[in-house]
């Protein structure tokens, strides 16, 4: 079976491919002539390349010093020159005499004061106080040491008691009979009477009776 071919159909796709051909080989020659770099241009219009430094940061420095602020003296002004004029005293001339003093006699040295404690009158000796009945039937006994103040005239003025016997029956017996009856020479002090403690022991002891 024979197959017919059209002619005018090939002419055509030789055409089409002869076409293409021609427009890649024209788009190389144009990129080779630099009008490429041109278009870009007037497309986009010129590209600038600039170099950018990089900005270094200032580190902060130290504030400056205050100023200095300098101090004037103020200006020296002598003093004014002032003259005083005080009187001159004329120094009289005094005569000392010089007095002959007499010694001072020295007072006589002091006399030693005699002093004599009060004690029992012989004539008047001091009666026994009576027996406490109940001291007595027990048996107490001890003796009662007694500090008398002696007045001017002899008379007791006033009793303590200086050392206890042991049983109080006995000592407030003692001192009863002592501030009542009681009297002595008084003591003296360059040979006048004078008060005086004095002490008096009664000595408290049971005789047997017959």
């Amino acid at each position: 079976m024979a197959v017919a071919v059209s002619t005018p159909m090939l002419s055509r796709r030789a055409l089409v491919f002869v076409g293409i051909v021609a427009l890649h080989v024209g788009f190389v020659y144009v990129l080779n002539a630099g009008l490429a770099h041109q278009a870009v241009e007037m497309i986009y219009g010129p590209i600038e390349t600039k170099m950018i430094e990089e900005v270094k940061e200032e580190q902060d420095k130290p504030p400056p010093p205050p100023p200095k602020i300098e101090t004037t003296p103020p200006p020296f002004v002598p003093p004014p020159d002032i003259s005083i004029d005080l009187p001159v005293e004329t120094t009289a001339t005094t005569a000392i005499t010089a007095t002959t003093q007499k010694p001072v006699a020295k007072p006589p040295p002091p006399v030693a004061v005699v002093r004599v404690p009060p004690k029992q009158n012989p004539r008047r000796p001091p009666s026994l106080p009576d027996y406490p009945p109940q001291a007595k039937r027990l048996g107490l006994e001890g003796s009662t040491v007694l500090r008398l103040y002696i007045l001017e005239d002899g008379s007791v003025g006033d009793a303590q008691i200086a050392q206890s016997s042991g049983h109080e029956q006995l000592d407030e017996a003692a001192l009863r009979h002592a501030k009542r009856a009681w009297k002595f020479i008084p003591g003296t002090e360059g040979g006048k009477p004078v008060p005086m403690w004095f002490d008096f022991r009664v000595v408290w002891k049971i005789v047997n009776e017959r």
